[in-house]
């Protein structure tokens, strides 16, 4: 039987009306119930604010254009929450302090961008999220070029995912070259490159233009690495006999091949090529230098060029230059890996956010407009490798050379490593030393660090 408010029945069994006052209770009570339950849900919506906090390295614009429309579709998916984020950017020479001085503090922080080369510091002190299950679980890490893949990983776990890349090649002023006589072809071979840097600064001395930018000071050893990998050589070798790990990295940049690669150095400081410390970029772009070996993030410099006005003005090819024609060559690549620290405190949410960051319809028009290169092959050479073709000079010749690219060491020694190789480049451009003992040198201060 359904109850009706508006009947009862009297003690004899005959229905009479309920009294209208009644009624209004009753109806003032239901309303005063239904109130009641919208506050209640009004209140536990407002507890389901959600604030992430980041911590990421410059430059700005780039986080404010591909965190928003991020955001907009991790709100999107949880309707229920309503999700903030607050992030700091710092400059690059204090980025790796400030956050590892905020995590050593606790200081509760859900998203972080990490240079490749940090990632196994702040993995080896516990400071961020392992992330292995996760990838594995979401899958999306085989449309990775293989390189970039490599660089996520730190003994064997995932703790990072690299989100964007640069690469390194030769760039030169086309009505230089062409007023000078030398053939953009000749740069190709260590020994063209050599003889181009004396042609190039002997022909346009007199107009205050050098010939050939060589790379000095914390930089240098990135520049040098390229031919040291395509002699065969490596920065560091997997060992065994370490006093307490067992089997660890030892010193290998002093082998032969590496004092082969350093010697190239030393014949163009023998050529006149003089090393420059600051501003290689703006040097080049100001036009102080025909010619130089340098990163994809090169056109930024020339804010002013049409994408046909730059490739009109500045030649490039996709390469190193080789000690002998047949020589495959090398480049270094460099990026930005988006990890989680351990003391986020929503770290789903966050791993969902890097994860819609990722999505090629979200990365790649802040690629496109900033000219940074993919790490994800849908994007270097699928469909959506269209954007950034129409907007990145000479996109299509660097994507080629990414096969070609290598990643530095990510151990939590490599910091100290590269300053040891920085010093024996400057000992021989200085004729200090010659490259054999100057990489000898820095090779015993190198496994000292390294624990041997």
């Amino acid at each position: 039987m359904t109850f009706n408010p508006a009947r009862h029945y009297s003690s004899n069994g005959k229905q009479s009306p309920i009294p209208t006052s009644i009624v209004l209770i009753l109806l003032l009570a239901l309303s005063i119930s239904a109130v009641c339950n919208l506050f209640v849900l009004s209140y536990a919506q407002k507890e389901q604010q959600v604030n992430l906090t980041g911590f990421f390295v410059d430059p700005e614009d780039r986080w404010k254009t591909l965190i928003p429309s991020a955001l907009n579709e991790l709100r999107t998916r949880h309707p229920n929450l309503n999700i903030q984020i607050n992030y700091t950017v710092y400059p690059y020479n204090d980025a790796r302090t400030q956050m590892l001085k905020s995590m050593a503090n606790g200081t509760p922080i859900d998203l972080i961008s990490l240079d490749q080369i940090w990632l196994g510091e702040f993995a080896n002190k516990s400071y961020i999220l392992d992330l292995t299950n996760r990838t594995n679980s979401w899958g999306g890490l085989s449309d990775w070029y293989q390189a970039n893949l490599d660089g996520n990983v730190y003994n064997n776990k995932v703790y990072g995912i690299w989100a964007w890349t640069d690469i390194r090649s030769i760039w030169y002023w086309k009505d230089l070259l062409n007023q000078t006589g030398v053939d953009p072809n000749s740069l190709k071979t260590w020994d063209g490159y050599i003889q181009s840097a004396k042609k190039l600064s002997s022909t346009l001395e007199q107009r205050k233009i050098s010939g050939i930018e060589l790379v000095g000071g914390p930089g240098s050893q990135n520049e040098w690495y390229p031919f040291l990998w395509m002699l065969g050589g490596e920065i560091l070798e997997y060992k065994p006999g370490h006093p307490t790990k067992g089997s660890y990295w030892f010193p290998a940049y002093n082998s032969t091949e590496g004092v082969k690669a350093l010697q190239f150095f030393r014949q163009l400081i023998d050529a006149n090529v003089k090393p420059i410390t600051i501003n290689f970029e703006k040097e080049f772009a100001d036009k102080k230098y025909a010619g130089m070996l340098g990163g994809s993030w090169l056109p930024g410099n020339f804010p002013n060029l049409t994408k046909q006005d730059f490739e009109d003005r500045i030649g490039m090819i996709p390469m190193f230059p080789i000690p002998i024609e047949g020589t495959p060559t090398a480049s270094i690549m460099g990026g930005w890996l988006l990890s989680i620290p351990e003391t986020s405190r929503h770290k789903e949410l966050a791993w969902e956010l890097i994860t819609i960051m990722l999505k090629p319809e979200i990365l790649s028009p802040m690629l496109a407009k900033y000219g940074y290169l993919p790490t994800q092959i849908s994007i270097g050479e699928g469909p959506y490798s269209a954007a950034l073709r129409k907007s990145i000079p000479y996109y299509d010749e660097l994507i080629t050379l990414i096969p070609f690219g290598h990643a530095r060491p990510n151990i939590p020694e490599y910091p100290q490593i590269a300053d040891h190789v920085r010093q024996a480049i400057d000992d021989v451009y200085t004729g200090t030393k010659t490259p054999k003992e100057a990489l000898n040198d820095a090779a015993e201060k190198s496994a000292i660090s390294l624990g041997w």
